[in-house]
């Protein structure tokens, strides 16, 4: 499925969102097993070095503040994640991941690692490190600050 800009080119934005949706609505599939969301993934991915408050757990994962907490309660009712005291400010919360959810997460890191080497398996070999150098450059350029509306997408 392709769709093409008024001047006859492929159309960037139809396919990187048809991409993208394409690719989440696999790892969500993926991840279903495990009984976590790709967001719930990346929460606890961003969350495993440690010492991040869940407000800067958010930001990094693209997550607004009542999503954050939603998910973090799922996260602390099945065992994968708890809230801590921040020892610097009474009123944050660090998000600290469980041995249950390290498993999880060590689970995930593999369900999604094996889509990304399907997905990268379509292109010609050759072509596979300049597509992730490319798409690396845009979301790290032009495409990094979430757009007009500075809504950054979840991991």
């Amino acid at each position: 499925m392709t769709s093409r800009s008024p001047d006859g080119s492929p159309d960037l934005m139809f396919l990187l969102s048809w991409a993208s949706h394409a690719l989440m609505a696999e790892h969500a599939a993926g991840l279903a097993r495990l009984g976590i969301s790709p967001r719930a993934h990346c929460v606890l991915l961003k969350a495993r070095p440690g010492g991040l408050t869940q407000r800067q757990i958010g930001e990094l994962c693209g997550i607004d503040k009542t999503t954050m907490v939603v998910t973090l309660d799922q996260l602390e009712g099945a065992g994968l994640a708890r809230r801590l005291p921040s020892p610097s400010d009474r009123r944050a919360r660090l998000v600290e991941v469980t041995p249950e959810g390290e498993k999880v997460l060590d689970e995930a890191q593999e369900i999604a690692g094996r889509i990304q080497q399907d997905v990268l398996a379509t292109l010609p070999e050759a072509d596979r490190a300049v597509f992730l150098r490319s798409i690396s450059a845009l979301v790290g350029g032009r495409l990094a600050g979430g757009g007009a509306c500075g809504v950054r997408p979840a991991c």
